[in-house]
């Protein structure tokens, strides 16, 4: 495993989120805390006293004092106002579909939070601290997956934030589900009563798309690193050609994300101990002569994905913005989920060619016209008994059909707009869909990666490990460590989730 050396304090109000600490928050692995700089608590007071004087004043004001979306025209009498903050999350109280996880839930609490901590947001500081605190307690709103266009933010899921924070709906609190005012009783927090504009805040905004495609970023910079190994680990298995992993290949055409791989590849295939065999092809298969060219893709993507990402989950999402230096309102379109869309659906791709290179792998490990010697279907036995047992052949069969599943979701879905809300929200993003197409390729990925692991692992050692360098012994060992050799036919099933979990906790 890598060293960890980023920080366990993330003071929200005085430094920058990245994607690996929403990732770090998320796993309990870092702890959350608000800023109580004079400067900043300043700032937070000044925009919510916008809001507040513009209410009394009778000023015109989206979400305040005037109907949500296409009902703007219909203005709201001032001793309504609250109850239209507290009727907003009760009407979007419709998100269908699978929970969230904890882990996702509580980076949608955290980019919350610090989109609101910017300042131009019009909500009090109570309100930014108690999302804070309920990171500190673990409790999380049961969040529904479906329900938003991604456009005016994610209005439908974002509500059950607002919910939890009023004591209505459902929690999740250390495994157990409970109504929320119960679970915020256990904590000892009150239920807040959620003034003018500060259920708008929180829900009209991108947190919910842009916490987990920073989530993704993470999983899909660590199947990098798996691809990497398991290719070195094939051409291992294969007795195949070093060659095509030489620096100068990748100095001739400078992309960094595949020199990068064509290094990491390196630093597996290291020095064997013996002479390795000479390869029986000039020239490898495409799978395996090109790997830093498909690797190099989700390489050279995730830095300006995280670039991106961290923009959006440091800025301000919601409307109307309030600027506190001048008192001004600001109507506009910052909820609109364009950039975490496209940044998901270009990931998609990148990670799906992942999947579909480890099943080519995969392949060319199991059959007799294609493994350099390996016993068809990588099956352990010799003798006439051996034409009882088949090893891999049903598991290249898994690997196809989960490769297929991952490339079908490939399908941008931001072309997918669609106009709703009657026809206010007329071009919407739909970066909440090509979120979860992301996290399900993601799934689909990591488990053929789980797949071609225990293929390879027994390729090695039916090639026998006297060439074999000492990170590929490392890793080859690792991955013993939860799926045994195969001698003889047996189910796989859940040796195949083992070994998927743990390449999915990075190498």
């Amino acid at each position: 495993m890598h060293a960890n050396t980023e920080s366990t304090q993330i003071i929200l109000g005085e430094q920058p989120l990245s994607c690996a600490a929403v990732e770090r928050v998320a796993r309990g692995l870092a702890q959350a805390h608000l800023s109580h700089a004079p400067d900043f608590t300043a700032r937070i007071a000044r925009g919510a006293r916008v809001i507040s004087d513009r209410l009394e004043r009778g000023v015109p004001t989206y979400g305040v004092n005037t109907g949500f979306g296409a009902s703007v025209r219909n203005a709201v009498p001032r001793e309504a106002a609250v109850a239209l903050a507290r009727n907003l999350p009760r009407y979007h109280g419709c998100g269908v579909g699978p929970f969230l996880t904890r882990e996702e839930s509580r980076a949608v609490l955290l980019v919350r939070a610090n989109s609101l901590a910017a300042g131009y947001s019009g909500v009090r500081y109570v309100l930014i601290e108690r999302l804070i605190e309920l990171l500190a307690h673990d409790i999380v709103p049961l969040i529904p997956a479906r329900g938003s266009v991604g456009a005016s933010g994610d209005l439908t899921p974002l509500s059950y934030v607002a919910a939890l924070l009023a004591g209505e709906r459902q929690a999740l609190v250390q495994g157990e589900v409970l109504e929320s005012r119960e679970a915020l009783g256990r904590a000892q927090l009150e239920p807040l009563q959620l003034q003018p504009k500060e259920s708008l805040a929180i829900m009209n905004g991108t947190s919910v798309m842009a916490a987990l495609a920073s989530l993704a970023c993470e999983r899909a910079g660590r199947l990098a690193e798996v691809a990497n190994a398991l290719t070195a680990l094939t051409i291992d298995a294969l007795a195949g050609q070093h060659g095509h992993f030489d620096a100068r290949l990748f100095m001739a055409k400078a992309h960094p994300g595949q020199a990068s791989s064509a290094a990491t590849i390196r630093k597996y295939l290291g020095a064997p101990s013996t002479p390795p065999p000479q390869p029986s092809r000039i020239q490898e298969r495409y799978s395996l002569r090109c790997a830093p060219h498909i690797i190099g893709v989700v390489l050279d993507l995730l830095p300006f994905a995280r670039r991106t990402l961290e923009t959006e989950i440091n800025g301000a999402s919601d409307n109307p913005l309030v600027d506190p230096a001048s008192g001004d309102v600001l109507h506009g379109g910052n909820f609109y989920g364009g950039h975490v869309a496209m940044v998901a659906d270009a990931l998609k791709s990148a990670v799906a060619n992942l999947a579909d290179l480890m099943e080519r792998q995969l392949m060319l490990l199991t059959s007799p016209e294609t493994n350099n010697g390996l016993p068809e279907n990588l099956v352990a036995l010799s003798g006439p008994e051996r034409f009882a047992h088949h090893g891999f052949k049903a598991m290249e069969i898994t690997a196809s059909a989960l490769t297929a599943e991952a490339l079908k979701l490939c399908m941008p879905a931001s072309v997918f707009s669609r106009s709703t809300e009657g026809h206010n929200q007329d071009k919407v993003s739909m970066g909440s869909l090509a979120v979860r197409d992301l996290q399900q390729i993601l799934d689909l990925t990591e488990t053929v990666a789980g797949v071609h692991a225990m293929a390879a692992a027994q390729a090695i050692e039916l090639r026998g490990l006297k060439h074999t360098s000492h990170p590929l012994r490392s890793l080859h060992a690792a991955i013993r460590q939860h799926s045994a050799f195969v001698t003889e036919d047996r189910p796989l099933d859940s040796e195949i989730e083992a070994v998927t979990d743990f390449l999915r906790r990075g190498l």
